[in-house]
Order: C-alpha cells, then structure tokens, then sequence
C-alpha cells in the first residue's frame, strides 16, 4: 500500500501547511495545527469496498419512495441496555460508549456479547488487553461463550481487514484511543488519530451492517477524551455513571438516532459482573426504623417507567456572611429560585441558613416534578419535624407560588401504591378522575396549600 501524503490543517481558519508549525501563517492563532490525511489523495487510494460512505454509491430518491419498513432491532442479551437503546442493537449503527476508569465498560460489553455469540458470530477487539486477559475475565463472570471471536489489533486497517473476513455480525473495540491508522504519522490517542480511525470504523460498519461499539476514555471533567467530531459520526453515545467503591451503576444516552435520551438503565456490580436492577425504585428507596426529618420521596419519570426517589435536605444554621447552597444530583440554580418562592409564597426565611439537597443513590434529577418534593425535605429539616410515612410528593412549583401539574401523573401515582404509599400530595391538574385503591390523594394548587397539608 503506497503511503498516505499528510497534511496540517489550522483549526481555527482551515488553511494547510505541508508542515507543522507552532503558529498558523494565516490567522496567526498558536498551537492549531493538526496533522490529518490528504484528502485529494487518500480518496484515489481508498479500496474499492470503500466507494460510499454508507455503503451503496449515492443517488438521488424521491421522498415519498422511501423505504418506512422499520429496522429490526437485535436483543443485546440485557433489558436494561436494551432499554436504554431504544429497544436494541440496530445493524449498522455505531455506540460509542464513555465512562471513568473501572466503572465496568469493559465488562457490560463483554457480558452482552457473550449473550449475543449464542445466536450469531461477534468479534472483540481489545487494544488494552491481552486475549487471556479477556478469557481470565469472561471465566471469572461465569459466562458461557457461542460463536465468540478475539483479535488483539490497533490499527484500523488490519481491524477491518479481520473483520471482512470473519463477518461478525456485533463487533466491539476497546477503546478508540487505542487505535490509529497507518494513514498519520501521529500517536494513537491523538486528535487526528481518533477522528480518521474512527470515521474508518464508522464506515465499515454502515458499508457491511455490522453492529459497532466502541469504548471511549473520559477526561478529568468527564467528557469523552477526543475531538468533538467523534460524538457527531456515531448513531449513538452511552455514558456509564456511578462510584467506583459504590454498588449501583448507571447508564443513561445522551445522543441516540435510534430511540429516546431520557431512558434510564440500572445495574449493581457483584462479583458475577453487573446484574440488572429491573425495579430500580426498591433500591433508591432508604429503609428507616424511625422517621427522620429532611426526608422526602418523589415519583420521577426516567423514559418511559415511573421511578421513586429520595430526596434528602439539610437546614442548618449559617455562620458566614453568604450562606451555601449545594446541590447533589439536582440542578443548582433551581434550589436558589425554589428557596426564594418559599420565602415569598410560603412564609419560610432560609436567607441566614445553609441548605444541602442530595438525591440518594447517584441519580440525578433534571425533572420539575421534583419542585415540591424539595420544598417539603427543606420545610421538614428546618423545623425538625419528620414527614408522614408512606407519603410521596411530586409537582412543578412556579415563581408565582402555583403548583403545576407534570406529565404522566397517573402513572406515577401507580408506581407508588405498588410500593406501599397511602398518601399522596400531587397538583390537582394531576388527580386521576377515578380514585386509586389504597391511596389517600390530596390535590395542590398553591404552595401555601403544601405547606398546610404538611
């Protein structure tokens, strides 16, 4: 194969440079220089299974004459990722998939692939890894491998050359940043290798509808480690979150061609790899002997399913000039804009006060149907007194002090008669016409209104 010519293109004004250099001649900006194939020559030189970037050479088609048949979707083996999927594994799509070090990527990748290899051929690709390393980890899980196939590579052309040949109908490799192509002369992990060896891989799979997921590193502040474009090419981006020394993990899509990005999926880590949490609302749930106060549970909508949490709040009082107000798992900002429509609607000062809000488990909460659930954890630990048992709270609150109804209220309201709750404080626009059995419903429309009922 003849070798690819480079160039340097600047980042910030697009002109090339035959050579790098530290300062671009045309904008003048520093440091925005980066190496990537030369495109006039690489198109003559691409093989001839390269001809259309998403397989079939480019024509024109009329609206109206478009295929609507739906894609049929492959089972990954896992409901919760599934779930979060949209329904599955689309052929052809790309996932790129992020999360910290030994958050357990590697893993829930391995454990779904040895569940598809029982029905269809599938290819691993580790970069970081040896094959016994993989195979050690796929027998200390106790899985049971069908038609599943390894290949230790990190160049992207012997990938795909392997793979051409064994015609897996999954394929993962772990990770992008441990892959290059012999096209640059740069490190793998670099910008420029990242983006061409995954538009590559992103190619091949659409040209033979091979399923592809690839791995990618996070930075510092959580982001995936790479240029921006590498979100752009794939179908699909998978963050895995959690506590590295805590049990739950949890999946969530924060770009999805293929299904919805509010779903939601739930494992716990055990020494068998990571089990599905199909209920995940009797985890989050905390089991007291007593009641506490600053403690309120609210019905959130994750997706398509109902799910309860706890939310927990903490009133103390301030000894600096600027009170503080922190935040986890819920929207910082809001927590300041709910404190003030409870001093001017509600009659409760917090301004000498620190106020701490945590949602227990890890999950963050986005939703506003949280508002009045907050509002009465804050109410609670400021007067020390603990909310009524069995009592679950959701609403939007307004900056006028009016209580909104949300979305999808009487299934929510469902979910918590399924896990005990008698009692309930919902907007009015929320209340079912027919009552619910065992479930005591008291309809809202002004925060005053809460704060009696409390």
């Amino acid at each position: 194969m003849a070798k690819v010519k480079t160039i340097y293109v600047c980042q910030e004004c697009g002109s090339e440079s035959p050579k790098w250099a530290g300062q671009c001649g045309q904008c003048k900006a520093w440091n925005s220089m980066i190496e990537q194939a030369d495109v006039k020559q690489s198109k003559a030189e691409k093989s001839s299974r390269f001809t259309g970037y998403a397989g079939e050479q480019s024509k024109v088609v009329q609206m109206n004459k478009v295929d609507l048949s739906e894609v049929p979707r492959m089972s990954s083996g896992m409901s919760e990722l599934d779930r979060v999927l949209g329904g599955g594994l689309v052929p052809g799509s790309v996932v790129l998939m992020g999360g910290d070090p030994g958050i357990g990527k590697s893993t829930i990748l391995l454990q779904s692939l040895c569940g598809i290899s029982k029905e269809m051929p599938v290819l691993y690709v580790t970069g970081e890894e040896s094959m016994q390393q993989v195979t050690m980890r796929a027998q200390r899980l106790g899985l049971e491998t069908g038609d599943f196939s390894l290949l230790t590579e990190t160049q992207v052309e012997q990938i795909t050359t392997q793979a051409l040949m064994q015609k897996p109908k999954v394929m993962v490799v772990d990770s992008i940043q441990t892959i290059y192509t012999e096209m640059l002369q740069s490190a793998p992990g670099g910008v420029a290798q990242v983006r061409e060896s995954a538009a590559q891989l992103v190619r091949f799979a659409k040209q033979t509808g091979t399923t592809l997921l690839v791995v990618g590193h996070v930075t510092k502040d959580g982001a995936l480690a790479g240029p921006r474009v590498l979100e752009h090419m794939v179908d699909a981006v998978l963050y895995f979150e959690g506590e590295r020394d805590g049990r739950l993990r949890l999946l969530r899509a924060v770009k999805n061609r293929f299904g919805a990005v509010n779903e939601l999926g739930v494992f716990a880590m055990t020494d068998e790899g990571l089990k599905q949490v199909k209920n995940p609302s009797a985890i989050f749930l905390s089991k007291y002997t007593d009641p506490v106060a600053g403690s309120a549970i609210v019905s959130t909508w994750e997706g398509t399913r109902p799910m309860l949490v706890e939310i927990q709040a903490l009133v103390d009082t301030s000894h600096a000039p600027q009170p503080k107000r922190v935040a986890v798992g819920l929207d910082h900002q809001r927590i300041a804009m709910l404190l003030a429509v409870l001093n001017r609607h509600g009659g409760v000062a917090t301004f000498d006060q620190d106020v701490f809000a945590n949602v227990v488990g890890g999950v963050r909460v986005m939703e506003t149907s949280s508002d009045l659930a907050l509002i009465a954890a804050i109410i609670s630990s400021l007067r020390n007194r603990p909310l009524e048992e069995h009592l679950v709270i959701f609403g939007e609150v307004g900056l006028a002090g009016e209580v909104r109804p949300v979305p999808n209220g009487q299934e929510r309201l469902k979910e918590a008669v399924k896990h005990g709750f008698k009692k309930a404080i919902v907007p009015k626009g929320n209340l079912p016409s027919k009552p619910i059995d065992g479930l005591e419903m008291h309809g809202v429309s002004r925060l005053q209104e809460m704060i009696n009922l409390l």
